[in-house]
């Protein structure tokens, strides 16, 4: 039986608050993938209300494939829901840990492919993945092929990602002075609107603004991932292969075991609530990083009493004050990420 979900706009503003992300669909996260109930996942999801979009990447894994074989399931196989009740946003041009391919023959061959994956003929978002990887002539004419593949229809909506934010508002500041580009449409940021860092925050404006004279991006939107920085950001050991400083990894967990212990809060669930909002009257969405239905619950929950629970926000602000007050320099700390660019902001 179908669910009678509401047809989506298309546009970037009709993306729901969350997004159910797909970086945990992967070894990074789960030793196999591949028994991970996502068809449940995503009917659950996207029953919430609160979900309409999934992010994915050619990068984790087999993320793009198991992605497209639920949504098959769902589509065409139970007839629940439909291809217009939902966005799929994905990327292009990371292929393994230390391999990117930005040239427009790589970029055609993988949009190519992930509309082959995921059982679509167009995709709604693709960002290039990580762009401080690689040089700026590379960002640029990589820009130049998405606009291509958006005129034919194979892409909808195109933007970038990557970890240094500064380096994504340069890059997003020079392709508007670039007339056979015009602006990005959007961006995805990750670990920088988060209990630790919150850097993201000094430059959402200028991403926003429709002022191109000066300091305007004019994006639709900002997203906003690994708002628990990529394990960082919970009770449990942060997972190996994040890159950030043992000192930090070190002074998290003090954090974790002091909200613990003294006021019996779970970081983890502290700041989701906060990431939520941080974010709740921006432009853009939180991409949930979730691997199974009772992190979807937990999720879903932070989110409403996020929203609702006043008295609990009150508290909340408290513990975050304590909390970016105990990690003293730590507090926005980053981590070095890509190679090295030299630009003026």
């Amino acid at each position: 039986m179908s669910l009678n979900l509401p047809k989506v706009s298309g546009e970037l503003e009709g993306i729901s608050p969350l997004i159910l992300g797909g970086a945990t669909f992967n070894t990074q996260y789960n030793d196999n993938p591949y028994d991970l109930k996502i068809t449940e996942l995503l009917l659950e999801s996207f029953k919430t209300g609160l979900i309409n979009a999934i992010d994915t990447s050619p990068y984790y894994g087999p993320s793009e494939e198991l992605y497209g074989n639920s949504l098959n399931q769902l589509i065409n196989i139970d007839k629940v829901i439909n291809r217009d009740n939902f966005y799929i946003c994905t990327k292009v041009g990371r292929i393994q840990l230390e391999e990117f391919d930005y040239s427009p023959a790589w970029i055609q061959k993988s949009i190519d492919r992930s509309l082959k994956r995921l059982h679509t003929d167009y995709l709604d978002v693709v960002y290039l993945h990580d762009i401080e990887f690689v040089t700026e002539l590379e960002i640029i004419e990589a820009v130049r092929e998405l606009n291509n593949l958006k005129k034919l229809g194979k892409i909808k909506k195109i933007g970038i990602s990557g970890y240094p934010v500064e380096f994504l508002y340069y890059i997003c500041k020079k392709i508007t002075k670039i007339n056979d580009i015009g602006n990005l449409d959007t961006i995805l940021s990750y670990s920088n609107g988060c209990l630790q860092n919150i850097r993201l925050l000094d430059y959402y404006p200028d991403f926003v603004s429709d002022d191109l004279e000066n300091k305007g991006c004019g994006l639709k939107t900002v997203n906003n991932g690994s708002i628990l920085s990529m394990s960082l950001l919970r009770s449990q050991a942060t997972l190996d292969f994040h890159p950030c400083s043992q000192e930090l990894k070190d002074k998290v967990s003090e954090l974790s075991k002091k909200l613990n212990d003294d006021y019996s809060v779970e970081l983890a669930e502290l700041s989701t609530r906060y990431a939520i909002r941080l974010w709740k009257d921006k432009k853009g969405s939180i991409v949930l990083g979730l691997s199974n239905l009772n992190e979807l619950k937990i999720a879903i929950d932070c989110y409403k009493s996020a929203i609702n629970d006043k008295s609990l926000e009150i508290n909340d602000n408290k513990l975050v004050e304590i909390s970016q007050d105990f990690l003293g320099s730590h507090f926005n700390e980053v981590w070095p990420s890509g190679i090295k660019h030299d630009y003026n902001l």
